[in-house]
């Protein structure tokens, strides 16, 4: 009998700890004037920026880009964009879940 709570409790704290992952996505507006060239999104607690969402892509001005964020603990990002100037717009402690992020020249950093 031991033994079979020992296996249930292990059990449920496995589900526990996969049942607070989550998937979020945020859409991201460029209204720069400019292209933005590199888009990184990390969770707001990392000490470094992730890989470069976009990929071979850029984002042209006018332009839309939906960022899936898949297997998260938390809705809340930091957000950098570096346009063809190399000009960066960074975005603290997004929460992704409420807010979606349009991207304006009043953002530079």
């Amino acid at each position: 009998m031991r033994l079979y709570r020992l296996a249930l409790a292990a059990l449920i704290m496995l589900f526990a700890s996969t049942a607070l992952a989550a998937d979020y996505y945020v859409d991201i507006t460029n209204r720069t004037g400019y292209t933005i060239m590199y888009m990184y999104v990390s969770p707001a607690k990392s000490k470094s920026w992730e890989e470069d969402v976009l990929g071979n892509d850029v984002m042209r001005n006018g332009t839309t880009q939906r960022v899936n964020l898949r297997g998260y603990n938390s809705p809340i990002f930091d957000i950098r964009l570096k346009d063809e100037d190399g000009d960066t717009y960074t975005f603290w402690k997004v929460d992704v879940s409420r807010q979606d992020i349009t991207v304006t020249l009043d953002d530079l950093d």
